[in-house]
């Protein structure tokens, strides 16, 4: 187990008896880049608020790094950094001009805060455009901008808030790399987004937030195997030549619940990942093993079956 980074007991906002966060349980460690998912509405914006300390709740408390954000907001701000959909600058001045204002607003020295400004454009790209006004960037420029301003603080925790949103696909990779970046230098990202495939593809673990209540929490392939594997693992398999015999001796290993064939492939569902095991027996058998896989469960799946049952 990492450092808690955040952690929530029973929060809940309601707004003239509307519930916008309901009993929200959540636990992040360091390092995590936290998916948070759910359409408008579901209660993503209220949940991060209250846990930067902008909000207070109805009830139950929001912790971050140990510190409770509606009792000492101000020690959660210093530590906490947000970038939203549409990142705002002082677009008459130049790129080196809007970190140093940041890095001023966090009480850097100068010293320090050069040192920083000159290596993290450097690691985003920006080092050409240093000196050029913001009002001059393209958008993905701007967001990689923005990158810089929330790091440039060496925060614990950042909310990104549809940080790719409006830019090409090479701009996209160089954004979520950079994310990937942030959390192996130890900040917690929590990465709210409707492209479900970029969350995918980066985080360590998400959360489907629905009409104020998370229904869901855990790593892709946790939730892909609760929600559409029944619980199991299920290993695609494809052997050079299928018969009934090598079926049964797969049937009899321990841990294998049911077995799937079709031409020369198998689908095996499982209690635990048997790979290892199966693969054995197809070799003890004489058989040769072409391919196995864990079957792979997209994210997007996950998410509407979650919303078709609610």
């Amino acid at each position: 187990m990492g450092q808690v980074v955040v952690e929530t007991k029973d929060l809940t906002k309601t707004y003239d008896g509307f519930t916008a966060v309901d009993g929200l349980n959540l636990r992040i460690e360091e390092g995590e880049i936290f998916g948070f998912l759910g359409p408008n509405g579901a209660g993503k914006t209220t949940t991060m608020l209250m846990l930067m300390g902008l909000t207070e709740p109805s009830s139950g408390e929001a912790q971050v790094c140990g510190y409770n954000s509606t009792r000492e907001p101000l020690k959660v701000k210093r530590i906490v950094s947000y970038l939203p959909e549409r990142v705002g600058f002082y677009e008459d001045m130049t790129v080196k001009q809007n970190l140093r204002y940041t890095a001023e607003l966090n009480s850097l020295s100068q010293g320090e805060a050069e040192k920083r400004i000159s290596n993290l454009l450097a690691t985003v790209g920006l080092s050409k455009v240093a000196d050029e006004e913001v009002s001059k960037l393209s958008r993905g420029m701007k967001q990689r901008l923005g990158i810089v301003d929330i790091w440039i603080k060496e925060p614990k925790l950042a909310f990104l808030d549809e940080p790719t949103s409006g830019i090409d696909p090479e701009g996209i990779d160089d954004i979520l790399n950079l994310m990937v970046r942030m959390a192996k230098k130890g900040i917690t990202i929590i990465f709210c987004s409707h492209q479900l495939h970029q969350v995918q593809k980066i985080c360590t673990r998400v959360g489907i937030l629905a009409k104020g209540r998370l229904v869901a929490e855990g790593s892709v392939d946790r939730l892909g195997r609760q929600s559409i594997g029944g619980g199991r693992y299920r290993i695609e398999v494809e052997v050079a030549k299928l018969d009934s015999k090598l079926s049964d001796s797969i049937k009899r290993v321990k841990g294998v619940v049911e077995v799937q064939a079709s031409g020369n492939s198998l689908l095996i569902s499982c209690e635990k990942d048997l790979r290892g095991q199966i693969a054995k027996v197809i070799v003890d058998s004489g058989n040769l093993l072409i391919g196995m896989k864990i079957e792979e469960y997209s994210l997007e799946r996950i998410y509407k079956k979650y919303f078709r049952e609610i």
